[in-house]
């Protein structure tokens, strides 16, 4: 949790600065063409689209699990049917326009934040009583060292939703002002809730952890499990399951959205057919890319397993934003609002945890790198 919080912070004030003097839709992407050249832009935009649509994947799987535990359900069928229908009726909205989007986007992240806080409460006094006896590392015996690192690499990816505000950039107001304070403040509240949750979690749920290996442990909602078996309050665990299914929801949402500004800006480069650049007849939403992006996820979703779609998005957004860091540090000096040292160690952090998961992730993502560039040649090649 620590060390994904102090990478992701170096990333997110590096993507603050580069949004607030470059606002416009694609992110890193765009940034990566303006401050660095074509193929490191593309390789951004490309990292992008298939890290976050399988995150993407990853929250509708997570949504359907979350689901049908409320209900006693645990069919691999129905996992995925409800993980589809997710990602065709959030298509949906974010296709009705940004407005609808961020109405629908308040209720589920305000869920989500009230039922972690009420976690997070009722855990204290047992946190306090316990005098930090129950805070332990739980690493694999056998490589203690790669064991953190890979779940560093893992953990990051859920701190990168302060992505979302630079991707969307040119939908935002006064972007230099409003850009950075938007980003400081998502990152801050987010590693202020993740390390509450993992010290309240690893407290409370001592029991539940110390299982984690055996096989007949079911741990389909484990916060929910944590709290009805460490809390003793029955609405409790209730709460968690809602907060649960929102959070997974919110995640979804936003990561439909970021995508299809991505493949808009690709749209306009040409680095993808044009058709993706199109705009609804109220020129506020690129109803070509939503739908594209809504069709990848659900076709992701089919692989029917979280722990690959996760791996696989935390090999390739490191990739990502290592492009971010490199970006922010080609700024001027008049450009720049926060320290260049934030890009060293962001780009080195990034670099460094990418290969840290499974070998065969990391390897199908350099492949992928392969394919895109090739590509990319190819493509403006054909059209120049």
């Amino acid at each position: 949790m620590a060390i994904g919080a102090i990478v992701a912070t170096c990333n997110a004030f590096n993507s603050a600065q580069l949004a607030a003097n470059h606002p416009v839709s694609g992110g890193t992407y765009e940034y990566g063409y303006k401050y660095l050249n074509h193929w490191l832009g593309f390789i951004a935009g490309w990292m992008f689209l298939l890290a976050k649509s399988a995150s993407a994947a990853t929250a509708a799987l997570g949504f359907a699990g979350y689901l049908l535990h409320v209900f006693g359900i645990n069919n691999q069928i129905w996992l995925v049917l409800t993980a589809v229908t997710a990602v065709v009726i959030l298509t949906i909205v974010v296709l009705s326009g940004i407005r609808r989007s961020n109405v629908t986007n308040i209720i589920i992240v305000s869920i989500t934040l009230f039922s972690l806080t009420v976690f997070i409460v009722a855990g204290v006094p047992q946190v306090v009583l316990s005098g930090g006896e129950n805070i332990t590392l739980f690493l694999s015996a056998e490589e203690p060292i790669p064991s953190l690192l890979q779940a560093a690499a893992l953990m990051f990816v859920a701190y990168t939703g302060y992505g979302r505000i630079a991707t969307l950039g040119e939908e935002v107001k006064e972007p230099r002002r409003t850009i950075p304070r938007a980003i400081a403040l998502t990152i801050f509240v987010t590693c202020l809730l993740y390390i509450s949750i993992s010290v309240v979690t690893v407290v409370v749920g001592k029991e539940v952890i110390d299982k984690l290996s055996q096989a007949d442990v079911s741990l389909a909602a484990p916060l929910e499990v944590i709290a009805q078996v460490g809390l003793g309050v029955p609405i409790i665990p209730k709460l968690i399951a809602v907060g649960a299914i929102t959070a997974m929801l919110g995640v979804l949402l936003n990561l439909i959205l970021g995508l299809s500004r991505v493949l808009l800006a690709m749209g306009r480069r040409r680095d993808v057919p044009k058709i993706f650049a199109r705009l609804n007849s109220g020129e506020t939403t690129p109803y070509v890319a939503v739908i594209v992006v809504g069709v990848a996820i659900a076709f992701l979703v089919l692989i029917g397993d979280v722990k690959t779609t996760w791996s696989f998005s935390a090999c390739n957004v490191l990739i990502y934003y290592a492009i971010t860091n490199f970006a922010a540090l080609q700024l001027s000096p008049a450009e720049r609002l926060y320290p260049q040292w934030l890009g060293w160690v962001g780009l080195a952090a990034c670099l460094f945890l990418a290969f840290w998961v499974e070998q065969e992730i990391w390897l199908v993502g350099l492949g992928l790198i392969i394919i895109g560039l090739i590509w990319h040649s190819l493509i403006h090649r054909l059209i120049d």
